[in-house]
């Protein structure tokens, strides 16, 4: 018997080392800047204090594809928002994905 497991571990996700000044570049840029940037900020800094703290990039890299998911969607959601569609019923994502992750 092997002490070895029998499928490879997803390698966990590892930005570029330039994916933070990209995308805090791109979230500049967006129509939402004076709201996205400061809040895109603050989440980096306590991530980045968390990680000084607990030797962990996770942190790190689940404030990363938070903000570049919220810059990919942002023209889809614009165009739902222009169409005039109910949204009252809406599901909320993040808690989507939290479930998926502890359940």
């Amino acid at each position: 018997m092997s002490a070895q497991p029998d499928h490879a571990p997803l390698a966990p996700y590892a930005p570029a080392p330039g994916a933070p000044a990209e995308l805090l570049h791109q979230l500049r840029a967006d129509r939402r800047a004076e709201q996205w940037v400061p809040a895109f900020e603050q989440q980096w800094a306590a991530a980045l204090e968390e990680s000084r703290r607990t030797f962990s990039l996770g942190g790190l890299y689940a404030v990363l594809q938070d903000w570049q998911g919220r810059l990919a969607s942002a023209p889809a959601v614009d165009a739902f928002v222009a169409s005039g569609y109910d949204d009252s019923d809406f599901i909320d994502m993040a808690q989507l994905r939290g479930r998926r992750r502890h359940g």
